[in-house]
């Protein structure tokens, strides 16, 4: 078993609320769950208008699996274009 997470940090450059904000997310967390069958939560910046940190995990039989499904996890993130992915860091373990 290979258990993948991912560590996302965002910005929303339009963000001019917490409520703008948690629609957002709230959305992006939808279809990537739908999409590709991960767990994502809010990791650090509940408060914050304009940021916000995203925690993803995949588990699978292969580890190419779970690089693939994290990947393109992260181009969905990058194509929403509400926000700006800033940095992210991938761990198997």
């Amino acid at each position: 078993m290979i258990v993948g997470v991912c560590r996302i940090e965002v910005h929303f450059p339009e963000g001019h609320s917490l409520k703008a904000k948690r629609q957002i997310l709230s959305s992006l967390k939808t279809r990537l769950c739908r999409t590709f069958k991960v767990s994502v939560a809010e990791l650090d910046g509940h408060d914050l208008w304009q940021r916000s940190v995203l925690g993803i995990a995949c588990i699978a039989n292969e580890s190419s699996h779970v690089n693939r499904v994290l990947d393109q996890s992260i181009n969905m993130i990058r194509a929403t274009p509400a926000l700006e992915l800033l940095n992210f860091r991938i761990e198997l373990l």
